[in-house]
């Protein structure tokens, strides 16, 4: 069996305010060109469907689009539901629509009821919040590990003799390495699960890491259609395209809307560096290094960088101010000029200073007339 892994689409998630959607779109019409051009049966979507709970109606038009162009293409789909999911409002419909050859499986319990397609068993584990499932599975203790571990044994308890099996799994499996936009699902500390977990299944689609990654032969995590965090600037995005019964994986590499990056330097630096010409219609976080914090720095590289959307400043070789001088009973402008001073290693020029001044007294005057 041909089965195209994927995950964490976070449809209606945004960049650092800029939208996503046309990019998410295009990675829709991507799987659904590969599920034709490979002979895909079966798409595993490894939960985080959606960035909230709540999404926004373009992110619901979206899916339920990918859904249908998906099936349209002849492929079976298997989706789980992820921490970022509401698992009622996702599992909306579900039995209605199996007979569509749309399994949504996001009721914790049944997750050991397969959906058998072809001569493969699927067993489709939503997220599980350690609290919610305590109590109604008896479990020892509040933890990822007992929740993913009681699942996992009632899946093996209804494994099908002569069926290869396929679990779908929302969780952070010990030895993954994380990037920065992962919403945390720790409990008291701990949100690994041991990959010994998995053992025995032919093959483990794993969801939540947003960077692909091979845990081991059978048990892989797909990551994130598109870059979420500057962190993840090196990844390569996209799916694994996978035999069923085979150690091999080939992974297909989604298309990139834009590419994200980071830039470190003084500013003049930057600005000059014909180096950097590749980089001028990247995403960019940019972390500034000169001693003194430039003027209309943000306004300056997007003259070259025109997409620069985060801006820090790490000033190498500063020589430290004086001391500061006590707050308490000194006018607002003169406590707001040493601010300027202290974090630009210079005063505020004279038109700063007016302006300065005329918004204190604003904010003053307006004060008085509440």
């Amino acid at each position: 069996m041909r089965l195209l892994h994927t995950s964490d689409w976070h449809l209606g998630r945004s960049f650092h305010r800029e939208s996503l959607i046309e990019g998410q779109a295009a990675f829709v019409d991507h799987l659904v060109e590969t599920v034709r051009a490979e002979k895909v049966e079966v798409v595993a979507v490894s939960g985080d469907v959606y960035d909230r709970a709540l999404p926004s109606v373009d992110a619901v038009a979206l899916c339920n689009e990918a859904l249908r162009r998906l099936a349209g293409a002849g492929a079976r789909v298997v989706m789980i539901s992820g921490n970022h999911d509401s698992a009622r409002r996702l599992g909306f419909g579900a039995d209605l629509i199996d007979s569509a050859g749309v399994h949504l499986r996001t009721d914790p319990s049944r997750a050991w009821e397969p959906v058998l397609i072809g001569d493969v068993a699927f067993y489709g584990i939503p997220y599980l919040e350690p609290e919610l499932v305590r109590g109604p599975w008896d479990l020892a203790e509040r933890s990822h590990t007992a929740a993913l571990s009681h699942a996992m044994a009632r899946v093996r308890s209804s494994l099908v003799r002569q069926r290869r099996s396929v679990v779908l799994a929302h969780a952070f499996v010990a030895g993954g390495a994380a990037s920065d936009s992962e919403r945390d699902i720790s409990v008291g500390g701990v949100a690994h699960v041991p990959l010994s977990l998995f053992d025995g299944i032919d093959y483990v689609a794993l969801g939540h890491l947003h960077g692909r990654q091979r845990m081991s032969p059978s048990v892989r995590y797909s990551g994130s259609p598109l870059a979420y965090s500057f962190s993840e600037a090196d990844h390569v995005k996209g799916s694994w395209l996978v035999t069923v019964g085979s150690p091999e994986a080939d992974f297909v590499p989604a298309p990139v809307p834009r590419p994200v990056g980071r830039l470190r330097g003084r500013l003049e630096s930057l600005l000059t560096d014909p180096s950097l010409a590749d980089r001028e219609d990247h995403w960019l976080q940019v972390t500034l290094t000169d001693p003194v914090r430039p003027k209309a720095a943000m306004d300056r590289l997007r003259a070259r960088f025109p997409h620069t959307l985060a801006l820090a400043f790490d000033p190498q070789g500063a020589v430290p101010g004086a001391p500061a001088a006590p707050l308490s009973g000194r006018p607002e402008a003169e406590v707001a000029l040493d601010f300027v001073r202290e974090v630009r290693g210079e005063p505020a020029d004279p038109m700063e200073e007016r302006l300065l001044r005329e918004a204190v007294e604003a904010s003053r005057i307006k004060e008085v007339l509440v």
